[in-house]
């Protein structure tokens, strides 16, 4: 009797247990800023007045602004401070006082500007502009310890080549004074071209930071040795006649809940193709490719994190000039390998997705999305709801 009564007990709570694993959140939609500018160029997510809540970041071609979690008022930082447009942003504490500052990219297509923006005395003051240095083309910037120094420098990916056959991926290391002395640069590699973006990850799992890039060329990882740097490809990226059509151009790292190591990217720079990469084998192969999703024009936008609490990452996605429905999508591996995933549309029509970032802003445990749009010119919170 108790035998048939476990196995009645087991059938009926079987489905609840495939509902279970099968369930994905929802998202409400919430708009930071219906009309920033322009063009929202980058976001971030960090705690800028000290309260232990992140609060967003927006950056529009002339001005720097915080939203406060959570009322979300706005707040300028600068406004016309730096030549147009800014393009990149990345918080930091610069010069150790226990407050966060930013770097920030400017001018990018002229002349590609670097600064350091400095808080005043109170949040309420304009913040002061510093100069690090200059890189035309400048496209995207990273904090990283790259170096090893045991301080994080700035990592900055120019979009286009200036000197020598490619585009200088170049560690800016803060020094003394960062007002006033010289951050000197350190060369990581200069053979890739159109990186449209990088991304820092302890690769080997080593406790040393790795970079990995998304490029004309593919993708590629950048890894520090005794003698130098090395490149290692990784994978091909889209391959067309075209080199303008070729190559990767967002790229983000993840891990599925069986341990499963990926990369995902969008393929070709301003791309149709959502693709995961998995490891390859032998171990120096090419790592496997597979497209995700495609039929969208000018993806710009990748984040892998765990929005469902499954223990593995999804891949979050915005895309802007897909006709009638640009937007942002969640994927969700369905199966183990990272070769399956299933799409959950988050917004469809209202978010011509520039740049996104994933953190949790309500303190709920449950990562959001804000995402920043161009041909919207807007900000939005997707916020997680269980």
């Amino acid at each position: 009797m108790r035998y048939y009564l476990t196995l009645f007990i087991v059938w009926l709570v079987s489905p609840m247990l495939v509902l279970s694993a099968d369930r994905f959140p929802t998202f409400q939609e919430q708009t930071i800023d219906a009309e920033i500018g322009k063009v929202c160029y980058a976001v971030t997510l960090v705690d800028v007045d000290g309260d232990g809540e992140k609060d967003i970041v927006a950056v529009s071609e002339n001005r720097v602004l915080w939203y406060q979690n959570p009322t979300w008022k706005s707040r300028v930082i600068i406004r016309d401070a730096t030549p147009r447009d800014n393009v990149c942003i990345a918080p930091a504490d610069i010069d150790g006082d226990g407050q966060v500052d930013f770097a920030l990219g400017a001018g990018w297509t002229a002349m590609g500007t670097i600064h350091w923006i400095e808080r005043g005395e109170s949040l309420d003051e304009t913040w002061q502009v510093h100069p690090i240095g200059e890189e035309r083309w400048l496209h995207r910037m990273r904090w990283a310890d790259v170096l090893g120094t045991g301080r994080a420098q700035l990592v900055i990916s120019p979009l286009n080549a200036t000197v020598g056959q490619g585009v200088r991926l170049t560690a800016f290391e803060i020094p003394t004074n960062p007002a006033k002395d010289r951050w000197l640069p350190t060369v990581l590699n200069a053979n890739l071209n159109r990186m449209h973006n990088h991304w820092h990850t302890d690769f080997d799992q080593n406790e040393v930071v790795d970079t990995l890039t998304a490029s004309q060329e593919g993708v590629h990882l950048i890894r520090r040795a005794t003698d130098g740097w090395n490149t290692i490809k990784l994978g091909t990226g889209a391959v067309a006649d075209d080199p303008s059509q070729s190559g990767a151009g967002e790229i983000k790292a993840g891990r599925l809940a069986d341990g499963t190591r990926f990369i995902a990217t969008v393929e070709p720079m301003h791309g149709h193709s959502l693709v995961v990469y998995t490891a390859g084998s032998p171990k120096d192969a090419l790592w496997n490719r597979h497209v995700v999703d495609d039929g969208f024009r000018r993806g710009h936008a990748l984040w892998t994190a765990d929005m469902d609490g499954d223990g593995g990452d999804e891949i979050v996605f915005g895309h802007s000039d897909t006709p009638e429905a640009p937007g942002v999508n969640v994927y969700q591996a369905t199966g183990a390998g990272g070769t399956q995933w299933k799409k959950h549309v988050i917004d469809a029509g209202g978010m011509a997705t520039e740049d996104l970032m994933v953190a949790d802003l309500t303190g709920d445990g449950r990562p959001d999305i804000v995402a920043g749009g161009r041909a919207t010119h807007n900000v939005k919170l997707y916020i997680n709801l269980p």
